[in-house]
């Protein structure tokens, strides 16, 4: 008998689901994890930390987020963070605010799928895969091409990846096929989104293309405006607290907000609070951008209310962000509207 052939339809079937932190409440299990060991405990002191940080008044709240969580699920999980007025600013990789978000806002899905497949079939059939899901890589070519379109309609000039972010939420109060994407209630809400490496996603075939086709009269992303408006976010925050899924380019560069406030001649005050969820190593000098204690001898984070959580994020952020949601500290919180500092 001969195998049924698999088809894209049959592999692009089954859509990853976001989890809802509004549908359930965490605190139970979390305040039972603060009486355990190892990741556990470890998880329990960072959500104190992090209900510290909605509860101190004076205290301005950035999210940096790294890695593909989005796609695994925990893309309404950051939006509802946001629309619940419990982050002030994101820093972020392209692909999370891209790829994954606008992507998705565009109508477009992921789809849950498996590692153990021959990626020669998968690029055959035009399916892209990040671990265990997939995407439809014709999809993510028409987003390319919306990035495209509104490139074309900017006035040509420098753009910091903010400001280019915030023309990407305007676009989407008119066209988003999706309910309250993130980068549509971070622009309704004056919440700033930063991608300092901006075209190391979708977002940089688009731009490409917009050059290549207005090789006299393009815009460009100017990732060093994008350095001193977060700087300046710092300068007017004062008091400061980081939530930080992963690390790389966007932990580092909130972190360096501190140093650069420094370098302008600003007295700014270590990052108060600091949580990192990360799986990386530190063994080899990295751990995606060092260790918030190592950071603290770059002059960069406080290490009296600073937590490292070593778990797969998907697994761990959902209990810390509920507990958050439940406890209620964000209903007391003021906006901070940083976006305005740029008008």
């Amino acid at each position: 008998m001969t195998a049924k052939k698999i088809s894209k339809k049959d592999l692009l079937k089954r859509q990853v689901k976001h989890i809802d932190i509004t549908s359930f409440d965490a605190r139970p299990i979390v305040k039972q994890m603060d009486d355990m060991s190892f990741t556990s405990r470890d998880l329990a002191r960072a959500t104190e930390i992090f209900n510290m940080m909605l509860a101190d008044k004076s205290c301005s709240i950035i999210l940096t987020l790294a890695g593909s969580t989005s796609a695994g699920g925990c893309m309404k999980l950051y939006a509802d963070m946001i629309k619940y007025n419990m982050i002030d600013a994101i820093v972020a990789t392209g692909a999370s605010i891209v790829d994954m978000d606008f992507f998705e806002a565009l109508g477009f899905k992921h789809y849950q799928g498996t590692p153990f497949i021959d990626d020669k079939f998968l690029r055959d059939n035009y399916i892209d895969r990040i671990y265990d899901t997939y995407i439809d890589e014709a999809d993510l070519q028409k987003c390319d091409h919306t990035i495209f379109e509104i490139a074309n309609s900017l006035k040509p000039k420098p753009y910091s990846s903010r400001e280019f972010i915030a023309e990407m939420g305007k676009y989407l109060t008119k066209k988003s096929k999706k309910k309250e994407s993130l980068i549509q209630l971070a622009y309704e809400n004056n919440v700033p989104i930063f991608c300092p490496a901006f075209t190391d996603s979708s977002a940089g075939f688009g731009l490409v293309l917009h050059q290549v086709k207005n090789p006299k009269s393009h815009l460009t992303i100017d990732s060093i405006r994008d350095f001193r408006e977060l700087t300046d976010i710092k300068i007017k925050a004062g008091t400061t607290g980081l939530l930080m899924v992963g690390g790389g380019v966007p932990k580092n560069f909130v972190q360096d907000t501190v140093v650069c406030a420094e370098i302008l001649g600003k007295e700014v005050d270590m990052h108060k609070y600091a949580i990192q969820i990360t799986v990386a190593d530190q063994r080899d000098g990295a751990c995606s951008s060092s260790t918030l204690k190592e950071a603290c001898s770059w002059g960069k984070v406080d290490t009296a209310y600073e937590q490292m959580v070593y778990a797969e994020a998907t697994s761990v952020i959902p209990l810390l962000a509920s507990c958050a949601y439940h406890e209620g500290l964000w209903k007391k919180r003021k906006r901070r509207n940083f976006s305005q500092l740029f008008v």
